[in-house]
């Protein structure tokens, strides 16, 4: 079946190409309907860059780091990523369409300082380090800016103008997260000029999608905007599981007068998935190297009466008004609602045989975010200096509900090499209670002084009033957390060597919400207090023309967590993490693009009862990415190319008597864009881990789970 697809597919290209030939139209490069990168020529021809897959690049420039691009950065206001002390990636989502990304590991697959430990279809879907930290499913996601519960969600990335990572501490900006890092999903927006486009593509096994694009401005002089995204996919994953999602992205706008806009956007997906792998619990592994590794794309390890249905909405609405030319006021609200029904087996391992136990969890869970912000921006003069100024307010209020009756049972032991020969089939409906509730109320204030014309000196603060609280099945409080006047300063020094590099230093700090220990630790239920976070970096970024580069070197400071001997779950001492990372595009003459990323990173823990000096569990000593894409000069509109990903051996959990090993993972693909009938039309092959190299993936403290398979992708698109 994949072959049959894969020639078909090769076949159109051919039989596009004979066509434009023998109507005299040249194998057109195909304008994209995107807007150039700010700053940067718009690349021509045989030049607009169509990177390989599972690489981070522009389709727009020749400097795909995107540096000029504008990032949201909470309370620092917009700035583009150049004018921003902190390491940041940007993803567009013409580079998402190109690689066809199917999971958040994916979408950063081009950055060293991100490790991917997610899982399509499964609720690992959007786990990833970033420079050996865990982003925070709670706190560390934003959709257009508002935060919602990612948990088991995989965004529909063709609704997505741009991904937007911030590394590292996010207290100042955006107020209690883990010090991971953010990830900022930007949905498309009205375009000026009429967008219709449909799409459809095929991943192995068999799940086919299709896409729709419309977007249209209307009323006096286009002051009305509206845009509709719609994707559908559904089919047969490739560990035999099954797949179907529905995604509707709905985005709206009006510049009522020259200085006043309004807008709204709501997002709406429900996926119904089963099949998924099993996680493996290593808790209770008894060896100290881990069994023979296995294919993601086997089915031993679980059938299909495991499950995952998720639904997420998100309702937002703002206002923006330019009150002068130097200062102006936006404030925005927004409703998200994320619920799932999971059914799923955690295999604890047992010894290096490949023997397990098979604990299957079944229960229904639910949260909702409100949150509302109001911000000034503005430019004033005092005497010599100019400021930069942004002053503003934040509510959000999270309630979290799950099953009151969940079921977490034994159903039997198994063998990784051997069928899991376990069933246990549910419904959904369960009875939920409200199991926690956390109120954030803050005020951020940030300045951003320019001393001389090269040197400027930022200086913020954030104050939250803070509260945590669960509650017992029969809706009685079991136990809180509250502190008002948190202070979660962050400083940075910026030097302009020239107008297209930037010299950076800075100091941040956060805080992080105590954790809720899981049931599998002998304090299961127990809240924990929050943990403060900070973050030293000293970096570089700078983007020419025909080439871009980042530079980093960073330390960071958390308060550590992690199982005890006794099982329990505890927080002791410290987790450090330092280390340097950098990153360059280089376009050679005409044809040739050159990508790479590193990161070389030193963890341990420190100052606590146990653990002292070993390497902490998730943080790989060296990672390293590169790229290579080639433009055929015989055959205008293709780009085939390249890409490589190696990640270090990563202990698995704190003891460190236990690691993944080393593993390389090798992508290729091929874009085409031609005309066919008058329409620009673009074509898409994509092959990841051609080698279908085996590995086990690191996927969060004590976890582990086998790396995905090869996977072969195409699609087609056709633009009206």
């Amino acid at each position: 079946m994949q072959i049959a697809v894969w020639l078909a597919f090769a076949g159109a290209a051919q039989a596009a190409l004979a066509q434009s030939a023998a109507s005299g139209e040249a194998a057109a490069p195909g304008a994209s309907t995107a807007a150039p990168t700010s700053g940067a020529p718009a690349a021509s021809g045989a030049e607009r860059a169509l990177p390989a897959v599972n690489v981070s690049a522009s389709a727009q420039s020749d400097s795909p780091l995107n540096l000029r691009t504008p990032v949201s950065s909470g309370a620092l206001g917009s700035r583009s990523q150049l004018e921003t002390p902190f390491s940041t990636t940007v993803v567009t989502g013409e580079d998402l369409a190109d690689r066809q990304a199917n999971k958040l590991g994916d979408v950063f697959a081009g950055d060293a300082s991100v490790t991917d430990n997610s899982s399509a279809y499964s609720a690992w879907a959007t786990y990833i380090s970033i420079r050996g930290l865990p982003i925070d499913w709670q706190n560390g996601f934003r959709i257009d800016g508002n935060p919602f519960i990612s948990y088991g969600i995989t965004m529909p990335y063709e609704n997505l103008e741009r991904v937007e990572l911030l590394k590292g501490l996010g207290g100042f900006m955006y107020g209690f997260a883990q010090p991971g890092g953010m990830v900022n999903y930007v949905t498309k927006k009205p375009a000026d000029q009429p967008v219709t486009s449909v799409s459809v593509g095929y991943r192995m096994d068999s799940v086919f999608s299709q896409h729709a694009d419309l977007s249209r401005r209307f009323g006096p002089d286009g002051m009305f905007g509206a845009r509709i995204n719609y994707t559908h996919e559904a089919g047969k994953t490739y560990n035999a599981g099954d797949i179907n999602r529905n995604s509707l992205a709905v985005a709206l706008d009006g510049q009522l007068t020259r200085d006043l806009s309004v807008y709204f956007n709501a997002i709406y997906q429900q996926s119904r998935s089963s099949g998924q792998t099993p996680a493996i619990y290593t808790g209770s592994y008894v060896g100290t190297s881990l069994p023979a590794t296995i294919s993601g794309g086997s089915n031993f390890l679980g059938g299909t009466d495991q499950h995952l249905n998720t639904n997420l909405q998100l309702y937002t609405g703002g206002v923006k008004y330019q009150i002068t030319p130097n200062w102006s006021f936006n404030t925005s609200m927004s409703y998200s609602k994320s619920s799932r029904d999971r059914n799923e087996s955690t295999l604890t391992l047992l010894n290096q045989a490949g023997d397990y136990t098979d604990n299957r969890w079944n229960g229904d869970e639910a949260h909702q975010d409100i949150y509302w912000q109001g911000m000034f921006e503005g430019k004033v003069k005092t005497g010599i200096f100019s400021h930069q100024l942004v002053f503003g307010a934040a509510y959000q209020h999270q309630t979290n509900d799950y099953s009151s009756v969940s079921h977490y049972f034994t159903l039997g032991d198994g063998n990784l090499f051997q069928p899991n020969p376990w069933r246990y089939y549910s419904g959904a409906g369960l009875e939920t209670y409200r199991a926690s509730e956390i109120t954030q109320k803050s005020l951020f204030a940030s300045d951003t002084v320019q001393l001389t014309d090269r040197l400027s000196l930022l200086a913020g603060v954030r104050y939250t009033n803070y509260d945590q609280e669960t509650y017992n099945l029969d809706g009685s409080l079991a136990s809180r957390y509250g502190q008002n006047g948190v202070l979660t300063p962050t400083t940075a020094l910026m030097y302009k060597l020239d107008p297209y590099t930037t010299l950076y230093a800075s100091y941040v700090e956060a805080l992080e919400q105590g954790a809720l220990v899981n049931t599998i630790y002998a304090n299961g239920g127990a809240l924990l207090n929050p943990l403060r976070s900070r973050q030293y970096e000293v970096g570089i970024k700078t983007e020419r023309e025909r080439w871009s580069a980042t530079a980093a070197l960073f330390r960071i400071e958390r308060g550590a967590s992690y199982a005890n001997d006794q099982n329990v779950y505890v927080q002791d001492g410290n987790s450090i993490y330092q280390g340097v990372e950098a990153a360059g595009s280089v376009k050679l003459g005409r044809n040739w693009k050159v990508a790479g990323s590193m990161m070389l990173l030193d963890s341990w823990y420190a100052k606590g009862q146990a653990y002292n000096g070993n390497r902490v569990a998730g943080a790989p000593q060296f990672v390293a990415s590169g790229r290579v894409t080639y433009d055929v000069p015989q055959l205008p509109g293709l780009q085939v190319g390249a890409a490589a990903k190696f990640t270090g051996s990563t202990k698995v959990r704190p003891a460190g008597d236990l690691e993944t090993g080393g593993y390389m993972i090798v992508n290729v693909g091929a874009n085409y864009l031609t005309r066919i009938g008058g329409h620009d039309v673009t074509l898409r092959a994509a092959i990841d881990n051609i080698t279908n190299r085996r590995y086990w993936m690191y996927q969060y403290s004590d976890y582990i789970a086998p790396g995905d398979p090869r996977m072969v992708s195409v699609n087609a698109k056709i633009d009206f």
